[in-house]
């Protein structure tokens, strides 16, 4: 019996020690890095490894009396000190930092200004500022400011894709030149840069598939609307400007006007981001370009559009404010295919007249064929397929109009060929 029982007991032996060392461990560590903090808040891996190396010489060279270790020991503590003397004082800079523009367009000029001013009474030492661009960063030596003095320093940004790129905090450094010890501390906030897509302006004729001056007639009835339906009975509350006077002559009873409910012209563009549905980043591109270009049509002819993404819904409601949603997407890897996400906006916008899917190579004529078929009968659907270097295109899948582009610049002649067809 005692044999069985001993594997629990030494189990449950093991896991309480494990739980007293855990209990006691914690506490020292938090105390370990709180005593080391000062150290590992300036010192970089190699000044971290030249003084433990240090602290190891001058132990081992004093137990020892080996005189070749206690000179690396005065080696290695002299250029510490030496790396100390560096990185003290104080900071009191004044940092500003602009930008020139917030928002670009790929390709733009983007230019960024940083001043840095001594308000004290007396000279500040020459230093560094770094400013983060992105995922790299800038370095801008300052030299020595007299009181009063500030150093100005002009620097561009790329531009050369859509992103959003976050600029700064600005960060001033003072370092030993042996890179042992390095003193960082931030002085602005972090900005950020919207380099929005290319677009194409699509006014004229083109945009006729966008156009509907009475809107869209509905089987709803309303009693107030453009499109004359019927007569009926006149019920207290009716608004007396739609009494039809002939007919209540005629008949002796009042009869007001019906309406045929039409709903305004209404815009939503399916981008998908599925990463599977283009075969590169140039068609992704493009695609965001052409997205672009019919949402800012819309929105600048007072339509209403909607901007539906795999991962949910962009806002159409502001040029600006489309734009920069665009700035921010990217193709990732997803399992929603453009089926779901016509679903979706067969339920969320239910008053769209014209539905726009914009879609890579990599979307088969099926998958076309069943985003079309989730969308209700009376909406004018159409797909552009994004494939740069490609010929212009049209064709047709059961009823839906599929236009390869091979560029932006197809875009305004495509439109064109829809509304002729």
């Amino acid at each position: 019996m005692a044999r069985t029982d001993l594997p629990g007991t030494t189990r449950a032996a093991y896991a309480t020690v494990r739980v007293a060392l855990r209990r006691a461990w914690d506490p020292a560590a938090a105390l370990l890095r709180r005593v080391t903090a000062p150290l590992t808040a300036v010192a970089s891996a190699y000044g971290i490894a030249a003084f433990v190396v240090a602290i190891a010489a001058w132990v081992a060279g004093l137990t020892l009396a080996w005189q070749e270790l206690m000179v690396v020991a005065q080696v290695l503590s002299v250029t510490l000190v030496a790396a100390v003397a560096f990185v003290l004082g104080r900071f009191r800079y004044t940092v500003a930092l602009d930008l020139a523009q917030s928002r670009v367009t790929v390709g733009d000029r983007a230019v960024g200004r940083l001043v840095v001013r001594n308000e004290t009474a007396r000279a500040l030492l020459p230093s560094v500022m770094e400013v983060p661009v992105g995922q790299g960063a800038a370095a801008f030596p300052v030299p020595r400011l007299r009181p009063g003095r500030e150093h100005e320093e002009v620097f561009t940004i790329p531009t050369r894709r859509r992103s959003v790129i976050s600029v700064g905090p600005v960060r001033s450094v003072r370092a030993d030149p042996l890179g042992l010890l390095r003193r960082e501390m931030s002085w602005t906030e972090p900005q950020e840069l919207y380099v929005h897509p290319v677009v194409k302006s699509l006014s004229g004729s083109s945009t006729g598939f966008l156009k509907d001056l009475e809107g869209r007639v509905t089987q709803d009835i309303s009693n107030s609307d453009v499109s004359f339906h019927a007569l009926r009975d006149y019920v207290p509350g009716d608004d007396r400007r739609h009494i039809h006077w002939k007919t209540t002559a005629r008949t002796g009873q009042l009869m007001v006007r019906q309406f045929e409910e039409t709903r305004r012209s209404h815009l939503a563009v399916l981008l998908s981001t599925r990463a599977e549905d283009y075969a590169s980043d140039d068609e992704f591109e493009l695609a965001v370009s052409v997205c672009g270009s019919l949402g800012l049509q819309a929105i600048k002819e007072d339509r209403g559009v909607t901007v539906l993404v795999n991962s949910g819904s962009l806002r159409g409601d502001h040029r600006t404010r489309l734009l920069d949603d665009l700035a921010r997407i990217e193709r990732t890897p997803s399992r929603t295919r453009l089926a779901d996400v016509a679903r979706l906006a067969a339920h969320s916008v239910t008053d769209a007249s014209v539905v726009a899917f914009v879609v890579g190579s990599g979307v088969p004529p099926a998958d076309l064929r069943a985003a079309s078929a989730r969308m209700p009968q009376d909406v004018t659907v159409m797909a552009l397929q994004c494939v740069p270097g490609a010929s212009l295109s049209r064709r047709t899948i059961a009823e839906l109009t599929v236009l390869t582009l091979g560029g932006l610049g197809e875009l305004p002649l495509a439109l064109r060929r829809v509304n002729e067809a």
